[in-house]
């Protein structure tokens, strides 16, 4: 793949650079050109920008009876041919109209030459690099000398002397073009082969770390998910490396997250299979037992039985609402409808409901209330159901003559809510854990409850998940604190309800 990339990309960045340079290069040519001929043409004109004034004075051109004299022009003839055989010579009225002239073969195909330019040559003396018509070559303007000429103060024709004859221009524009290119091809060649080796050399740098970057990302998709992009490089390659690292990381972590889900969910199905398992098979050994013997049952017998069932299929019935609510808040179909309400009304009756629960295991439930509290802004069924959760759950896990003690606290903004226990504790090990979906705990915990059935007992189930869950949603966090054989204390707190005054208008 890298040298697949290096002599597809990297051969076409060359070639790319360096049409770019022969580009540059003939831009480069032709501006030069223009300019060096402009240069030229200015120069001229400056040099001989007084040419048209001297042959006035010299040779000051009469007219007679609106007439050129042509004795006159003979003198301006021989004596422009002697002194610059290049340049014409054109004498106009003052419309523009050419009269007479001295050019090469006296192929003149204007007979009017635009004032414009001669006008602005006059005012700035030449010191402007102007151009005026070429009365040879319509359409083509050439750098001139003009003058006036007055006769007793009075206005009667100008000089026009056109500066570089078509002759002059054939001969100057080859030396000019040889020069040139002369000149422009050796530093186009120069420039081209300076640029081209600077620029690949670059292009191979930045393309090495970028074959380094392939070559990364090659390898963590043939599986090497610990590989990882080198930061070498600053500006846009940096921040793909960064980008891919980070990118990395968070595969990797999902993929983390994917395996933990997976275990999570293959506990849980193990752990409700047997959840499910124990009420099924109560229920299917005492109807079993009942149609075997239903001639020689007696009443008391049946009425035992009866309630067993009774008791499994309640459990079966918790179990599966438990699931159902769960998988509800994980999917985050609940949303909690707030409202205010009282947090220490709720708590008595919460105690209300569990007292005889507790009093069938000699449990006692103190509720230690203020009466102080103010309102709490929350959903009171989804609060209810925490209560009851937390409830149950001490219930479950004190040993006979606890003490759970259920108590509200005000916290500034918060109000506080504690259900405390006497019951076996938590290991510290597994105090982090128990908040997860039907965790185990350890057999240091589980070893001393005083019950035929353990398996049962040491099982959390789902209570403690479903809490967590709904206090999320409310953003709030549980707070546990245990002690090994000594008890546990959760926590939580809720918002106090901030009534909205009306705004004065």
């Amino acid at each position: 793949m890298t040298k697949s990339f290096f002599s597809n990309l990297y051969w076409k960045i060359a070639a790319t650079l360096l049409l770019l340079m022969v580009v540059i290069g003939c831009a480069y040519v032709f501006i030069t050109a223009d300019t060096v001929q402009r240069y030229f043409q200015e120069k001229n004109q400056r040099l001989n920008a007084e040419l048209a004034a001297h042959v006035v004075k010299e040779v000051k051109p009469t007219y007679l009876h609106g007439k050129v004299d042509e004795a006159s022009m003979d003198k301006i003839m021989h004596s422009m041919m002697a002194i610059n055989p290049s340049i014409e010579v054109y004498l106009l009225d003052v419309d523009g109209n050419i009269l007479n002239y001295v050019a090469p073969y006296k192929k003149v195909k204007l007979d009017k030459v635009g004032l414009g330019p001669i006008h602005e040559f006059i005012e700035t003396k030449g010191q402007q690099f102007i151009k005026g018509d070429d009365p040879r070559n319509p359409g083509i303007k050439k750098e001139f000398s003009a003058a006036t000429i007055d006769e007793e103060g009075q206005l009667i024709g100008y000089v026009y002397v056109v500066l570089a004859s078509e002759e002059y221009d054939i001969a100057a524009h080859d030396l000019i073009g040889n020069y040139i290119m002369r000149l422009g091809g050796k530093t186009m060649i120069i420039t081209l082969l300076t640029a081209l080796l600077m620029g690949l050399m670059i292009f191979w740098l930045i393309t090495r770390y970028l074959n380094q970057i392939i070559k990364s990302v090659k390898r963590f998709k043939e599986g090497h998910l610990k590989e990882r992009i080198p930061v070498k490089s600053s500006g846009e390659l940096k921040t793909l490396a960064v980008t891919f690292n980070e990118m990395a990381e968070e595969i990797l972590n999902s993929m983390e997250k994917i395996k933990t889900t997976e275990k999570l969910r293959r506990e849980l199905v193990a752990n409700v299979s047997h959840d499910l398992r124990t009420p099924l098979s109560v229920i299917h050994g005492y109807v079993e037992t009942m149609l075997m013997k239903a001639q020689t049952i007696t009443s008391e017998q049946q009425k035992q039985y009866l309630e067993t069932i009774l008791k499994s299929t309640e459990r079966l019935k918790k179990l599966v609402g438990d699931l159902f609510e769960l998988s509800k808040l994980e999917a985050h179909e609940i949303t909690p409808k707030k409202e205010p309400f009282f947090i220490t009304e709720l708590v008595q009756d919460v105690s209300q409901k569990h007292k005889l629960i507790a009093e069938e295991k000699n449990l006692t439930i103190v509720p230690v209330v203020d009466n102080n509290v103010p309102m709490v802004h929350a959903d009171i069924s989804l609060i209810e159901r925490v209560l009851q959760n937390l409830m149950d759950n001490a219930i479950k896990y004190s040993t006979d003559g606890g003490v759970i003690t259920i108590e509200t606290h005000n916290h500034g903004n918060n109000v506080e809510v504690k259900v405390t226990d006497t019951g076996q504790g938590i290991p510290e090990e597994d105090i982090p854990l128990v908040f997860d979906r039907y965790f185990n705990l350890s057999k240091s915990a589980s070893g001393v409850l005083k019950d035929q059935d353990l398996v049962a007992k040491s099982s959390v189930g789902l209570g403690l998940a479903i809490v967590k869950k709904i206090l999320e949603i409310h953003n709030a966090t549980i707070h546990l604190t245990s002690k090994l054989n000594k008890g546990s204390s959760f926590s939580f707190r809720l918002p106090v309800y901030q009534v909205i005054k009306p705004v004065k208008v």
